[in-house]
C-alpha cells in the first residue's frame, strides 16, 4: 500500500512539473505575475459578481468549411490598428519561427504598446516623450525626436501616433497635437489644446481625427493642426482603462466614447448621422463606467464588443442587427464574412456576419491541455490575429497557439523573444520589441 502511495504522489509530481516547464500558464514563466496589459475588463469585475454571460461549448459542424481571404504580403504598418478599419488581413508569413534578426537595445525608457513601420523605419515611442526611429536596412536608430521641454520632463507621457507619407502625427495627455517630418527631421506644426487626448488617431484626406479625455470628437486640419469641426458627446466623471475610439470606412466615421455611446458621422459634412448608446447599465449617468474594445468595421457593419455584450450595426442606420452575451478580451477579427473574438471566459468564438450563427466556441484552455497533456489552467492571452491562414492567439507569455480557421488546434509555438509590444507582419515576417527593448524579427 504504502509502495502505491508513493507513485502515486511520484507521477502527480512529474506531471506537475512538467506542466511548470512548459511555461504556458504562466506570465514570464512567473506565477505570481499578472495580466498587465490586459486589463480591459478589471473595474467591472469590481463593479459586479454576476456572471451570466454566454459560456457554451459549440462544436464545429464537420460538413461545414470555412475559407479566410488570401493572404497578403505587407509592407507597412501606419496605424496601430493596422488600418482606417481596424481590421488587419489574412498577413503572408513564413511561419518558421525563427529568430532572424535582433537589435541592441533602443532606449533604457519604457515603450509603449505600439510600434508603427514605414520606408522600413520602424517607429516607436517611450514615456519620456521620444519618437525612435529605427532603420531596418541599416540596423540602427537613425533618428530620435523629442517635443518637450524641460518643464515637461519628469512628467510621463502617453503618445498617440500615426504616419503617413513621411510624417508622424502624435497627439498626447498633455493636450499637445503636433507633426514631424522624419525625413528632413522637422517639426512642421503644433498645437496645445490644453486638455488630454485619449483616442486613438485616424487620417482621412486632409483631416487629422481624434477624441480628448471630456469625449470631444475633433477633426483637425492634418497641415496644421487647426480645427476644422468639434462635435462635444456625452462627459464621464471617472476616467477607467478604456480609451475613446475612431475608425473610418467608406464616407463615414466612427466614434466610441468612455460614456458608451456610438457615433456616426459623415466625412464630407461632418455632421452627426445617427448615434446609438451601448451602455446597458440601469445607472445610466456621468459617473458610470463603460467598457469596451476598438471597433471594427468590415463591410456595412461594425462590431462592438462592450463589457458584457457584443453588437453587430449597421453602418447606414445604426440599427443592431446582432447582439451577443459574451464580450471580448480584446478587439475581434473579421475575415470572409466571420468574426472571430476571444471571450473573458477564454473562449475563442467564430460567428457569421451574414445570419448571425455561431459557429463555433471552444475553450482555449481546455484545447492547450489537451494538445500539450497537461492540466487544465487558465491562461493570460495578449492578442488575436490571422496570418498564413491561420488563428494565431499571442499568450503573455510570448507562446502563440496556431489554430485552423476551424478553431483546430494545430500548434503551440514559444517566440524566441519575449513581447512588449504588439507584433506586426511585414513581408513575411514578424516584427516586436521585446522586454528588453531590442527589436526582434522572426521568419
Amino acid at each position: 500500500m504504502k509502495l502505491l502511495l508513493n507513485i502515486f504522489f511520484l507521477l502527480l509530481f512529474l506531471s506537475c512539473s512538467f506542466d511548470n516547464r512548459t511555461g504556458i500558464w504562466n506570465n514570464e514563466n512567473n506565477p505570481l505575475n499578472k495580466n498587465k496589459n490586459n486589463k480591459t475588463f478589471s473595474e467591472f469585475k469590481t463593479l459586479s459578481s454576476k456572471n451570466d454571460s454566454f459560456n457554451k461549448i459549440i462544436p464545429f459542424e464537420k460538413n461545414e468549411v470555412i475559407f479566410l481571404s488570401k493572404a497578403e504580403i505587407n509592407n507597412s504598418w501606419n496605424d496601430i490598428y493596422y488600418n482606417k478599419t481596424n481590421n488587419p488581413i489574412n498577413f503572408k508569413y513564413e511561419d518558421l519561427n525563427k529568430l532572424i534578426f535582433k537589435s541592441k537595445k533602443i532606449t533604457k525608457h519604457e515603450i509603449g504598446n505600439y510600434i508603427l513601420l514605414e520606408n522600413n523605419i520602424i517607429f516607436a515611442s517611450t514615456i519620456k516623450g521620444d519618437i525612435i526611429f529605427y532603420s531596418i536596412e541599416q540596423k540602427r536608430v537613425v533618428n530620435k525626436f523629442n517635443f518637450y521641454k524641460e518643464k515637461f520632463k519628469n512628467i510621463p507621457k502617453k503618445l498617440n501616433i500615426i504616419v503617413q507619407n513621411n510624417i508622424i502625427y502624435i497627439s498626447d495627455n498633455l493636450g499637445f497635437l503636433y507633426a514631424f517630418d522624419y525625413l528632413s527631421d522637422k517639426l512642421l506644426w503644433a498645437q496645445n489644446y490644453k486638455i488630454p487626448f485619449r483616442s486613438n488617431l485616424k487620417l482621412y484626406e486632409n483631416r487629422l481625427v481624434a477624441a480628448n479625455q471630456n469625449n470631444i470628437l475633433y477633426f483637425f486640419d492634418k497641415n496644421s493642426g487647426e480645427i476644422l469641426k468639434l462635435i462635444p458627446t456625452e462627459e464621464t466623471l471617472i476616467k477607467n482603462q478604456f480609451e475613446n475610439n475612431i475608425s473610418i470606412s467608406k464616407n463615414f466615421t466612427y466614434f466610441l466614447n468612455t460614456y458608451g455611446s456610438f457615433y456616426a458621422i459623415d466625412n464630407k459634412s461632418m455632421q452627426i448621422l445617427w448615434f446609438i448608446n451601448l451602455n446597458q447599465s440601469n445607472d445610466l449617468n456621468p459617473s458610470n463606467l463603460f467598457l469596451s474594445n476598438q471597433i471594427v468595421n468590415y463591410k456595412n457593419n461594425s462590431i462592438v464588443t462592450s463589457n458584457k455584450f457584443t453588437y453587430v450595426l449597421n453602418n447606414e442606420s445604426g440599427l443592431v442587427e446582432f447582439k451577443y452575451n459574451f464580450s471580448s478580451l480584446f478587439k475581434p477579427i473579421v475575415n470572409n464574412n466571420n468574426v472571430y473574438l476571444i471571450s473573458k471566459d477564454n473562449l475563442l468564438i467564430c460567428f457569421n456576419l451574414r445570419n448571425g450563427r455561431i459557429l463555433y466556441s471552444y475553450n482555449i484552455d481546455e484545447m492547450i491541455s489537451n494538445f500539450l497533456k497537461i492540466k487544465k489552467k487558465k491562461s493570460e492571452l495578449k492578442n488575436i490575429v490571422i496570418a498564413e491562414n491561420k488563428i494565431n492567439i499571442f499568450l503573455q507569455n510570448s507562446h502563440v497557439l496556431k489554430l485552423s480557421p476551424s478553431g483546430k488546434m494545430i500548434d503551440v509555438i514559444k517566440l524566441p523573444s519575449k513581447l512588449k509590444t504588439y507584433p506586426i507582419f511585414f513581408q513575411k515576417n514578424l516584427i516586436f520589441i521585446d522586454k528588453k527593448n531590442k527589436i526582434s524579427i522572426v521568419n
